[in-house]
């Protein structure tokens, strides 16, 4: 999915001036941004104060959405480098259209994950007939310096793992979770996974003391650490935790998003993470002149052109907490 903000500014993440080094308990609210005529997103990262989860760098959630008689998703061609994408779906379709070539329908539960490595262009469509209803999430992992001018790739996995106990299934989606490990591609410690709570049951989910970690809301009424976490919030913990207590008021869906830290900095501006503005400049620069990023094929629309790109200082950083 693109961030279609015309008005995007580059902003610095990663480091470990945001982390904080302890368990904590911070409510992210969102910010309410329009993806073509029918689609709204809830955008959590970046937030004012939180750039990132380890790597975990952008997170959208969307719906659930009537769409019956609406055309529902419709983002036209837009390039991507230095980072994944991840489509995760609870209700409705979404066809994935790539300029390797590749054209997939991705349904509930089943993992997109495309690595744009140095380059790639993708279109994100509801089909012509589909669902009702349309709800998921659209999130980006930043990829480290040793590999972030990986050969762009594509993956679709339909048969996912998934670590149960009473009243919770955690469906990992990326990364590794207790032991089960997705079969999706990872280039840093992270994880990755989807929580289904029935109502009235009570979890501990191990965690990794290492890890920074974030829970997002997605559907039902739960409680994160004791914290009441409502759908399309997002709630930040910190590192320094070995378990989540999470208690369900009723049927929730969650997602946990953790991982090591990132270390590095990074640029993000539009669809692009880099290291430095001159990076990001000169992939808009590519994708204008139509250079670099391939054609997405079968798409019918026009790609969508990139904003201005505004001439601003990068703001310093705070320390660990």
């Amino acid at each position: 999915m693109s961030n279609l903000d015309r008005q995007a500014v580059p902003s610095v993440c990663g480091g470990r001036g945001f982390v904080v080094a302890e368990p904590v308990r911070e409510l992210l609210t969102p910010r309410r941004v329009r993806l073509g005529e029918s689609t709204e997103v809830r955008r959590l990262l970046p937030n004012l104060g939180r750039r990132m989860v380890g790597a975990w760098a952008f997170v959208d959630h969307y719906g659930p959405d009537d769409i019956a008689d609406e055309p529902g998703m419709q983002v036209p061609p837009h390039p991507h480098m230095g980072l994944q994408t991840v489509s995760w779906l609870h209700e409705g379709e979404v066809l994935h259209r790539d300029s390797l070539g590749s054209l997939q329908t991705v349904r509930p539960r089943e993992l997109g994950l495309m690595t744009s490595g140095r380059a790639i262009s993708h279109s994100e469509e509801s089909p012509k007939r589909h669902a009702a209803l349309l709800h998921g999430a659209q999130l980006w992992v930043a990829l480290p310096d040793a590999h972030r001018s990986v050969e762009p790739h594509f993956q679709h996995h339909s048969d996912l793992p998934a670590v149960t106990a009473p009243g919770l299934t955690a469906t990992v989606i990326l990364g590794e979770l207790d032991g089960a490990a997705s079969p999706g591609t990872a280039y840093t410690p992270i994880v990755g996974a989807d929580l289904t709570l029935s109502r009235g049951a009570g979890a501990r989910l191990p965690l990794d003391p290492d890890f920074e970690y974030a829970v997002l809301s997605m559907s039902g009424e739960a409680e994160v650490d004791g914290v009441p976490v409502l759908p399309g919030s997002m709630l930040y913990l910190g590192c320094g935790r070995t378990e989540l207590p999470l208690r369900a008021e009723s049927d929730a869906g969650l997602m946990l998003l953790g991982g090591e830290p990132f270390e590095e900095e990074i640029v993000m501006w539009w669809n692009f993470v880099g290291r430095t503005q001159e990076e990001i400049r000169q992939a808009r620069e590519d994708w204008m002149n139509g250079e670099r990023f391939g054609t997405v094929r079968g798409y019918d629309g026009a790609p969508l052109p990139a904003p201005a790109l505004p001439d601003v200082p990068l703001k310093p950083r705070g320390r660990v907490r």
